[in-house]
């Protein structure tokens, strides 16, 4: 469980399988990628990561159901008395030869994986109607997309024409030992503790009361971990860290709360 070497200005991060290799040899033949997995387990910081470690500008896009393709390519806009185009996130990021990260794709709007197809396959294309323009995305450009398939699934999903596009990686919450160094490393919080939120957090993913909520992410707990090591109360700082923010339900917060006083 050795980290990866400190590069400079580059966001902690560290493996949990073959992802970084994967991704660079994606960004080296120029294929899209799509990061699947349940929030809070690194797809995000996974981006940031790899954008600064190859030194490309990341331009990121929080997708939601309002999102429309209009939001993304650009518009016309009245300035001054004169009317001016304002690129969109993604026209920015082909135009600079960005990695452009669209978080929770299936979220967004139809017309907006539309767009994407030209721009995800061979053709690497991205046409403006508006502006009348079409632009060539440079060797640079990446183009990577995530989603959750568990919260998405009976409500949104991808359409096989879009999946198909893309080379996948799949992420999961790691194994306790893993999640604990990671805890650690990305907080500084003594090791201990650590392992006891890991454990806690697997004992947690293993209640069944939790039903169709999202299990108690990575993050959550690198959160709990910080409240700790600023000089919250343990079981204070999962209350407010981990179980309040998984469930509304008093008995099911009791449960959890139950856990936390096995373990702290």
């Amino acid at each position: 469980m050795t980290p990866l070497p400190p590069v400079h200005d580059v966001p902690w991060y560290h493996p949990v399988g073959p992802e970084i290799e994967v991704f660079e040899h994606a960004a080296r033949n120029r294929l899209p990628l799509l990061l699947k997995g349940p929030t809070g387990c690194g797809k995000s910081r996974f981006v940031e990561h790899m954008a600064a470690r190859m030194g490309r500008p990341l331009i990121t896009v929080a997708c939601h159901d309002d999102t429309s393709a209009a939001d993304l390519l650009g518009r016309w806009l009245v300035r001054g008395g004169n009317t001016v185009w304002q690129d969109g996130p993604v026209t920015r990021a082909v135009r600079q030869g960005a990695v452009l990260y669209l978080d929770e794709i299936a979220e967004a709007r139809p017309d907006v994986t539309v767009l994407l197809h030209p721009l995800s396959d061979h053709r690497r294309e991205l046409f403006l109607d508006r502006h009348d323009e079409t632009l060539h995305a440079p060797d640079d450009f990446c183009l990577v997309v995530s989603y959750n398939p568990g919260y998405q699934r009976g409500l949104k999903d991808l359409k096989p024409s879009t999946r198909q596009r893309f080379v996948h990686l799949v992420f999961d919450y790691p194994d306790p030992p893993l999640e604990a160094h990671i805890v650690a490393g990305e907080t500084g919080t003594d090791e201990a503790i650590a392992k006891r939120l890991a454990a806690l957090a697997q004992k947690m993913r293993g209640v069944e009361l939790l039903g169709g909520a999202e299990r108690p992410s990575t993050r959550l707990l690198v959160d709990v971990a910080a409240l700790i090591h600023t000089g919250l109360p343990p079981r204070l700082a999962c209350k407010v860290g981990l179980v309040d923010p998984l469930t509304d339900d008093p008995e099911l917060a009791a449960a959890l709360m139950d856990l936390v006083a096995l373990v702290f």
